[in-house]
């Protein structure tokens, strides 16, 4: 019997992307890069991350489609059919997107980071940081 949760939206993702068509398949350094803007009153978490430093960030891609179990993933050369677990899709029962990102600029509230694969507008659910001893 599914269960449910609820989370609380922390900030925003702003990048120049208007639809997923235009969207990155990956956050990387090469595609420039975008704005994280936390919300005033968790302004004070970001306390502690610093400029060339990587941090992990979780957010919601809100138009994705929930109900999709299976894809055909954009690089697969057989057209194999994929369950979304084994994928990276945005569309999944939960769509809870996650990049590892470099921080470039903080301006109070807003984190400039390597572009993310998102539409501009997306919810930020959280940010931690990247330790690599941690990651492997």
């Amino acid at each position: 019997m599914p269960q449910t949760a609820s989370v609380t939206y922390i900030g925003k993702i702003i990048t120049p992307y208007q639809n997923t068509d235009q969207c990155p398949g990956q956050a990387r350094p090469e595609n420039g890069t975008c704005q994280i803007v936390v919300n005033e009153e968790f302004a004070p978490a970001i306390q502690g991350l610093k400029i060339g430093g990587h941090i992990q960030v979780l957010y919601w891609f809100n138009q994705a489609d929930r109900t999709a179990l299976q894809r055909i993933p954009k690089w697969s050369k057989n057209n194999e059919m994929r369950g979304v677990f084994s994928i990276r899709s945005p569309m999944r029962p939960n769509p809870i997107a996650l990049s590892t990102v470099e921080i470039f600029a903080i301006d109070e509230n807003i984190l400039t980071v390597t572009s993310m694969d998102c539409i501009d507008g997306t919810p930020l659910l959280d940010i931690k940081p990247y330790i690599n001893q941690l990651e492997k």
